[in-house]
């Protein structure tokens, strides 16, 4: 039987990633900062594992707690909405911290094991934001442009040893809770000079168009972890396939 460890499980992407590997058969090692014992179906192949990707203590407590790992699942991540202008550097520090510099402390931590056996795969999960440019998204972008370069320059540092490194970038996910929480760390709103051009952004995202579901993220994960000959980069979503092309 084979285990993934996905981080960020509390909810959305990483939730319904455990769902599905856990009902094709996977042990299943699922991780978020504050488990809650309802948040997954009790099995006798699930794990639930307190992991702070910020923390190098914590993550060394759940990556030796969980054992032998054949996938690892880089899910756990923080949004951020705003101009540059109205970004303290604090929050930019805490989007890199998390979703750059916490999935290569990851990567990091489970390589030795995954070297040793000369088999896994890490699979860590973008945005495709980094595909199309838009406003507001600068320092978000920037924190999921460098997990991109990483993964690229990964995958060639680790095809010696049989380890496989994908990317899974997921479009704009209205259905989840990313959104509503990346609007909370927004105390101070927007500055009062970019107020027309916040309003033509809001107002494009009330358009009917594509939009990505976190099934759309989940089967792209699985594909990544399971299809050796998958792409490097998988856009998840008909509006990431979309700004894809």
């Amino acid at each position: 039987m084979q285990t993934v460890l996905i981080t960020g499980c509390s909810s959305g992407f990483g939730l319904e990633t455990a769902h599905f590997f856990l009902d094709r058969g996977w042990a299943v090692v699922a991780t978020m900062r504050q488990p809650g014992p309802d948040a997954l179906p009790p099995s006798d192949r699930l794990r639930l594992l307190a992991l702070d990707v910020t923390d190098p203590v914590s993550i060394d407590q759940a990556v030796t707690a969980a054992g032998p790992i054949d996938v690892l699942v880089n899910n756990a991540g923080i949004g951020w909405l705003n101009a540059l202008e109205g970004t303290p550097m604090a929050a930019a520090r805490e989007l890199f911290e998390t979703n750059t510099l916490g999935t290569i402390a990851m990567t990091q931590s489970v390589l030795p094991q995954m070297r040793e056996r000369r088999a896994g795969v890490i699979v860590n999960v973008s945005s495709s934001v980094t595909l199309s440019a838009l406003p507001l998204l600068s320092v978000y972008t920037a924190s999921k442009a460098a997990v991109n370069a990483f993964t690229e320059s990964l995958e060639l540092e680790l095809e010696p040893f049989g380890i496989r490194a994908r990317l899974v970038l997921p479009g704009r996910a209205p259905d989840t809770s990313f959104g509503a929480n990346a609007r909370a760390r927004m105390t101070d709103g927007f500055p009062d000079a970019y107020g027309e051009l916040v309003q033509r952004v809001f107002a494009k995202w009330q358009e009917p168009g594509p939009v990505t579901h976190s099934s759309d993220v989940t089967e792209a994960v699985w594909r990544a972890a399971t299809d050796p000959s998958c792409p490097m980069r998988l856009p998840a979503g008909a509006d990431a396939i979309a700004a894809a092309r």
